[in-house]
Order: structure tokens, then sequence, then C-alpha cells
């Protein structure tokens, strides 16, 4: 998720619009009674086996605090002691705040610039100028922008998926947006201004076309360095033109029919990728996020050609728009419908989702509907089609994290909706797991996902959840819905939110990046940030407990700038259970703020705000690895990455907390998890200017850390003068880049 804000020609915010206009419960409805620490707290947590370890961090459950035992059997000799093992620790000091325009890491360790904006992944390819000049038809071979989400697969001589290979593998990982200042000689080139905005360089379109998706590069460690493979035959770009199949309930069906794709099984491209998930067969899935904003609908032109359940769709997509003047403007933020005259294949004219033609075939009043799902990529068939998964529903997608894989269980997948009031998803397989499916590539995602029940999470006040399935004719989801009337499964899924919103989800602060204790089952979701507008202080509640003012020099930033993190365990450990329990892990805040804004009691070596990018190691489980998306404490810090070894839900206390704004007072009670001390959490890397750290993976040792640098120098003004030159230092323009991290005598990362 783009942490500064980009806005469109009308100065419509673009990357975090809310949209939701209901009645649902936020936590501040649901608190009816004190919130019981005996009920949060004393219900133990089951076991579950586990057959694999995957990306997002998903791992077996904790032991239970009261098991039910069978009768024992007649004693047996008493075997010998088994040490307890180590507590794990953490091993390096902590790195200091920093508004420096580098990436530093701990003493005893090294970064290196691994993969940039630009770099060629063919032979002849030349490198990348960075000067705007470099021919847009050889950017379907190069880097993409905004590096994001990301995973490492480990890989055998025979170019086969190897899990714990720790020197070789493909490395995948997202391009979430642009910034456009710096891919062309002097930025975009526009005519024009508002609705008569257009791009008159169709160059400059191409080149942004292809720098969106995602890469798949052939990476290699020799000694202790890495590099990647500028000619291995497996580096692909996947990106807006690559064409992509449907399955699902959606999938031919005429929520998806195009001019392109007359029969709805097909459109072209992926998107605005952020967060990412992983499959046990070994693929990669890539999840649309901000998608809405790039399509093109005037509601002056459009409007009246719309049956009333369009527009209810588009409002809550908010996809077609007019500011508070009653002024159009949904003109799509790279204007990428404008360009005329338009290709034989409508390559600009499909990013206008209007009613141009006489049917749904003849235009691409549809196109907006063909994004916003989870993209399965089989990273170790280059030449293979990637499938867009309907089944786990149509919205923001920042990630999907696979759950704990038990063979003969369903597979779980966590899924969060980044936008301000939106909600946390998770979908449930009906075919159980089958080891024998690993490496069963595209066709195994056939079986696994395309058949399933999609739940979203209502959070009750006692510190329970449930969750919620959104299938026709249950939870409200029915043909006769006042808000808005569902016709079948296809429509249930392409309109989650509306399914969502008529089920009575509970509303949450920007749910983003989800991760899965490995040692525990507790589930994370990184609530990035609020503020005043979306959650006043008399809407604070147990889970989003705090209003305050954190200002940054001059600047009120009130509500929750700096954000929190709240987790939750499935009842007996199992992830298909329709029942959880929850609280709050960690609060973003500076050190120095009161202690009814640093409930976490954060000091100066980890303090942060705007927790976003989350991931949990495999090679050493239970080490959660967080970094931040914060424009709020950029006047003290650049962006982080903190290690934590964080506890499990219930680990902490009941308190009550004083919110202040001007002369309202409010007392709010909440449950605060165990303050994490510096042995618990301390920061591990900052970035240079105007960056987002997001996006980890590990090579199969654990002794390889890749972590993406996104945007830096965003924030720049003149392309003349950058406000960043990293990674390439002098007079450069910036680049997003992937950093690798290693320990220099060898060692596992972090500890």
């Amino acid at each position: 998720m783009t942490a500064n804000t980009r806005t469109d020609a009308n100065g419509v915010d673009l990357d975090d619009v809310g949209t939701n206009p209901t009645a649902n419960p936020s936590f501040t409805d649901l608190i009816a009674s004190r919130l019981s620490r005996r009920h949060l707290f004393g219900l133990g947590v089951g076991t579950a086996g586990t057959a694999l370890l995957q990306a997002c961090g998903g791992g077996s459950g904790g032991g239970s605090a009261f098991p039910i035992l069978p009768p024992a059997p007649a004693p047996a000799p008493a075997p010998a002691p088994v040490p307890a093992p180590s507590p794990m620790k953490l091993g390096f000091n902590a790195v200091a705040k920093s508004l420096d325009d580098v990436v530093t890491v701990p003493a005893g360790y090294t970064a290196s610039v691994l993969y940039r904006l630009g770099d060629p992944i063919a032979a002849g390819v030349a490198a990348y100028k960075n000067d705007g000049t470099d021919d847009p038809v050889t950017y379907d071979r190069r880097a993409g922008d905004h590096h994001d989400g990301m995973t490492f697969f480990g890989m055998n001589a025979s170019n086969k998926w190897d899990a714990a290979n720790p020197s070789r593998g493909l490395l995948v990982m997202n391009h979430e947006a642009i910034t456009p200042l710096f891919l062309h000689p002097k930025g975009q080139t526009i005519s024009g201004t508002a609705v008569a905005a257009v791009r008159t360089s169709t160059d400059e379109v191409l080149r942004e076309f292809y720098l969106h998706g995602v890469s798949v590069i052939e990476v290699n460690k020799s000694g202790n360095a890495w590099s990647y493979k500028q000619d291995s035959s497996l580096n692909r770009r996947v990106h807006t033109l690559t064409e992509m199949t449907f399955s699902g309930p959606a999938a031919k069906t005429d929520y998806l029919k195009t001019k392109y794709s007359t029969d709805g099984s097909k459109t072209r491209g992926t998107l605005n990728n952020c967060a990412n998930g992983t499959t046990p067969w070994g693929t990669y899935l890539t999840c649309e996020e901000n998608w809405a904003g790039y399509f093109r609908r005037i509601t002056a032109n459009d409007d009246a050609k719309r049956s009333v359940k369009e527009l209810a769709s588009f409002k809550r997509y908010g996809i077609g728009s007019k500011n508070s003047n009653g002024v159009d403007t949904a003109t799509g933020r790279e204007l990428w419908a404008t360009p005329t005259p338009d290709t034989s294949d409508d390559l600009y004219g499909r990013w206008n989702t209007e009613v141009l033609g006489a049917s749904a075939v003849a235009d691409y009043r549809n196109g907006h509907n063909t994004y916003g799902w989870v993209v399965e990529i089989d990273p170790f068939n280059p030449t293979s089609t990637p499938k867009k998964r309907t089944a786990l529903g149509r919205f923001g997608h920042e990630g999907a994290c696979l759950g704990p894989v038990v063979a003969g269980k369903p597979l779980v997948w966590y899924m969060g909706d980044d936008s301000r009031n939106e909600y946390i998803y998770k979908f449930v397989s009906t075919k159980n797991w089958d080891a024998a499916d690993i490496g069963g590539g595209i066709a195994a995602g056939d079986k696994y996902m395309d058949d399933g029940r999609l739940y979203v999470a209502k959070f009750n006040a006692d510190g329970t959840g449930v969750w919620l399935e959104l299938k026709l004719g249950v939870n409200g989801i029915t043909s006769s819905n006042s808000t808005y009337a569902f016709a079948d499964a296809a429509d249930v899924v392409t309109n989650a939110r509306l399914a969502a919103d008529a089920a009575g989800a509970t509303k949450m602060d920007r749910p983003e990046w989800a991760a899965v204790n490995p040692k525990t089952g507790d589930v994370y979701v990184t609530l990035t940030n609020t503020n005043a507008s979306a959650r006043p202080i008399g809407s604070t509640d147990a889970a989003n407990p705090r209003f305050y003012n954190d200002k940054k020099g001059a600047a009120d930033q009130k509500g929750n700038p700096n954000g929190h993190i709240v987790r939750f365990a499935d009842d007996n450990a199992d992830p298909t259970s329709l029942s959880f329990k929850w609280d709050v892990y960690l609060f973003g805040a500076r050190s120095t703020a009161s202690a009814d804004v640093n409930l976490s009691q954060l000091t100066a070596d980890n303090d942060l705000s705007s927790p976003d990018g989350m991931w949990f190691s495999q090679a050493a489980p239970g080490l959660l690895w967080l970094e931040t998306d914060d424009g709020a404490y950029t006047d003290v810090t650049n962006c982080m990455l903190l290690a934590a070894l964080p506890g499990k839900v219930g680990d902490g206390g009941a308190k009550a907390i004083t919110n202040v704004d001007g002369a309202t007072t409010r007392t709010q009670n909440t449950f605060v998890g165990k303050a994490p001390g510096t042995d618990g959490l301390r920061r591990f890397l900052v970035g240079p200017k105007d960056c987002e750290i997001t996006g980890i993976a590990e090579s199969g040792d654990g002794r390889a850390l890749f972590v993406n640098i996104q945007h830096p120098g965003e924030d720049t003004k003149d392309v003349a003068v950058p406000n960043s030159h990293w990674p390439d230092g002098g007079t450069s323009r910036p680049r997003s880049a992937t950093v690798v991290i290693t320990k220099n005598d060898g060692g596992l990362i972090g500890l």
C-alpha cells in the first residue's frame, strides 16, 4: 500500500478511499458490555498437525491449556528428561531512527542491492538508462516499479520447487504502482485538466502498462553473495497486457463479459498488486488492491445508462465519483483511457468502463469487474496462463495468507480489504489437502481454489468473534435485500463488499497484511492507521481504543495515525472454525508519547508508526518481521523493518485509557498485549527517504532475507532535484529495488 497520497487530476485520494456507507457495526457499536478478561482469555488453543509451512507464516496451533486425555495406559518407565529448548532471542543491536538517504542494517549484517526498477531480465536487453529514454518496447523484459509483496521459491537442479534450497530459487514479486515523474524525461505528458485531461504520449503509457504487475526472476547464491540471472529461461514479467483466464463462480458469466472476451472467460492483465500469498503446491498468489481508481467512468455520461444495482456496486467500490461540488472525478488515475487513436485491440479504450456500445460485448462496461481478484501464477512454468480465482471474492485485496496446512484438512487463506471501514475475510476450500498435489501447478489451484466457502469476520464485544458465510440465501444475502438484490453466486463474489455489508461484518481500520504464527496458529492483521474523520473520539472502542493528536511539526494528526495490529485465534486451533477469540497485539506510537497513546511501552529502539507488511520466518518459527508504510512519523525517521518475538492471544491485560480531543475527554476500556520490550521487538532496518518498506522473503535456510524498498524519493516535485538518489547515488533518479540481507558470519537473520 502506497503511503504517500496519490491523487487524480481533481485531487482525489486514489489509494485510500473509504466507500463503506453501511450502518454495520464498528467495534464502537459492539461495546454493549464490559469485556470480560476471563471470557476473552480463559480458553486454551488446541493442537493441529502441520504438513507444510508457507510464506505467510502458517503453522500448527499450540497446545490446549486443559486438554481432554484418553484413559491412561499402564505406567511405563519414565524416559530420561529432555532439556527444554532455549528460548529464541533477537541477536542484534537495534538500528537507530534515521532520515538519511541510505539503507541501514545492524552491525554484522550486509544489505546489497539485487534487483532495481528497469533492470533487464532477458538476454540482449540493455542496462537501464534511468533517464526516461529507454525504449518502451523493452519494458516487458525489465523490472517493474514499486516492488511489493514477494516470495522465494527454492529450486533444484531440475528447475522444480525445492522449498529448503538455500542457494538457488525463483524470487517472485509484485510491482504495485508507479512513480511517473521518474519514468519519462520530464514526467507524464498531459494535455488539458480535470475531465478534459488526456495523455498525449503512447510511448509513456506503454512503459506504464509494463511496469505494473509481477516479476519472476532466477536468483543464485555464490559464496555469501546473491545475484539474479539475467538470461534465465524462467524469468518472466506478468503485467497489464498479459492474458489471464477466470475460474470459479464468476467465470463465464455476464459480469465478466467484455468486447475482449465475449463469453467472460478471460481478460488482460493485473495491476496494483500489493501483498501476496502462496499455495502448498508451489504457486504464487498476487492480489489486486487499489484497482478501482484506474478506470474512467464519468457519471454524467454513464449513470443514466446503468441499472440501480450497477450504480450501487459502483458506489460501493468507488468507480465513478463526484467531489463535494458535484464535479466528476473518475478520470482514471493514470489517464490510460485517453490516448488517441486507440489500437485495434483497445489497449487504451478498455480502461473506459462506461456504456459506449450496443451491448456488453461491444464495449468495456464490465471492465472494472475483471479486476479486484486474487491471481494465481505458476512461477515454474513461464508459458502458463495466470488465473483469476473468483471464489475468493472481489475487493481491495491486500494479500492472501495461507493458514496451517494439514493433510486431510481444508486449506484456508486469510485476506484483508485495504480501505478504511472495510473487512477481514477468509476462504476455506471444499477439498481436503492431499500432499500428492505438490507441484501440481494451476491444475491444483482448480481443485482447491475454485470451490469453497468465503467468510467475513464479525468481532464481538466480549473478545469473541464469528465468521459469517457469504453465500446466496444466508446472512441477509438474498434477492430481496433492500440495498442490493443478489441474483446468484457470481453476483455474491463479484460484489463481495456488498455481501459482507448485508451479512453484518465488522468495519475495521484499513486491514492490510495478514500473517499466521507457526508456533501458535494465531492470525495477525495490520491495521495501518486511521484519521479523525473515519473514527472520531466518540467512536473509539476496545479494539480501536485510541484517539490522540500526534503532531507533526505544527500540523495536527488526529485519530490513530500510528496504527496497530489485531490478532485472533480460531477456536480449537481449527482454521475452519466459525468462531474465534481476539485481542490487540501491538500499538504504533512515538516513544515520547503519553502512556495512554504508547500502550505497548515502546522505546527509542522499537517505536514505529503505521505497521503494514508483516511475515513470519519459516527458518526461525515464531520470528515476526514488521514493515512500515508511514507518513505520520516521517519528521523523525524514514520507514523501517522490525523483528519481533510475539506471544499469543491473551498474554496481556485489561487497561482503561483516557482519550482527549480539545475539551472532550473519553475513557476507553481495552485489552493490551504484553508489552514487547526491546527483547521482543527491535528495529532492524531503516530505509532511504520517502520510501515504504514492503515485501519480504527468505532463502530456504533463513540465511538470506529479501526486502523491498518501494518508491524512494516519491515526494519529489522537480525531477531535476530528486529527494532521493537511492540506490545508485550521485545525481541519479531513485529506483524501487530489492535488497538482500546477509549476516557476515553466515548465520540466521535476526537471531
